[in-house]
């Protein structure tokens, strides 16, 4: 299963980040001498499962990427950047949408979660990282996490998706992102039983995905994958600190 992907990297840095960098944009705050997207990038080109790269961004961003990177202006929303991509693509099969925030990111990861997602037919693929993964990747890094009946997860930064899921699901969408690291409010778009029973620690994976089909028509999947690197975002100057690190790290056994 070859397919394209998406680069969203049209975030100003205009959070945390901006405390300890006065970059622009935080696809290009520099992590060993390196733009943040860059390493984004060299995991996609190295994953045997993608295809074209089309990096949604600002037209600074030329001098960052090579020539095969195609690079497109960045819209008014998280949304709109998605489409844009898509539409010069001409999708009409799943595309993988990735974040740029995500530096720790392997050619292996991607390639595992790709995989999971075959001999599947839904319209979205989201990956979830059990937190016993995530600790014994990264000990001690606080992360979102939700707790279900099937265990304890955290959520990706990628996803497999078509252009359908994003024509049927823009008012679903624009609620989850907003809501992203408020996982109460997110169960309570599902309903009063379901709260109840996310309370309670009673929640499958399984009827989630049943609930969000039959409440908003979307078909979808979640992907258990044992890769927390999809996930591992940079947001703040403690993650800055870990992705300085483990990159260092990386680069000392590639040498």
């Amino acid at each position: 299963m070859r397919v394209d992907a998406i680069v969203l990297a049209g975030a100003k840095n205009d959070g945390k980040l901006q405390e300890i960098s006065s970059c622009q944009y935080e696809a290009l705050i520099e992590i060993n001498s390196k733009p943040m997207l860059s390493y984004v990038i060299s995991a996609l080109k190295k994953s045997a499962q993608i295809g074209k790269i089309v990096v949604i961004g600002y037209p600074e961003f030329r001098d960052y990427l090579d020539e095969d990177i195609i690079l497109l202006e960045c819209g008014e929303s998280l949304v709109d950047n998605i489409e844009i991509g898509m539409d010069y693509l001409g999708a009409r099969n799943h595309v993988l949408v990735v974040t740029s925030d995500i530096p720790m990111l392997t050619c292996e990861a991607v390639d595992d979660f790709i995989k999971r997602c075959q001999g599947y037919t839904e319209d979205l693929f989201y990956p979830i990282v059990s937190k016993t993964a995530n600790d014994q990747v990264y000990p001690g890094v606080k992360r979102t996490y939700v707790q279900l009946k099937d265990g304890i997860y955290t959520g990706g930064n990628m996803v497999l998706m078509t252009p359908e899921f994003i024509r049927d699901a823009r008012h679903v969408i624009h609620h989850v992102v907003r809501l992203r690291k408020k996982p109460f409010q997110i169960v309570r778009l599902l309903g009063l039983r379901f709260l109840i029973k996310f309370v309670l620690r009673r929640l499958t994976i399984a009827e989630v995905e049943s609930r969000v089909q039959n409440l908003f028509g979307i078909n979808a999947k979640a992907v258990i994958t044992a890769y927390p690197q999809i996930g591992t975002d940079v947001d703040k100057p403690t993650d800055l600190e870990l992705a300085q690190r483990v990159l260092h790290q990386n680069q000392i056994k590639e040498a």
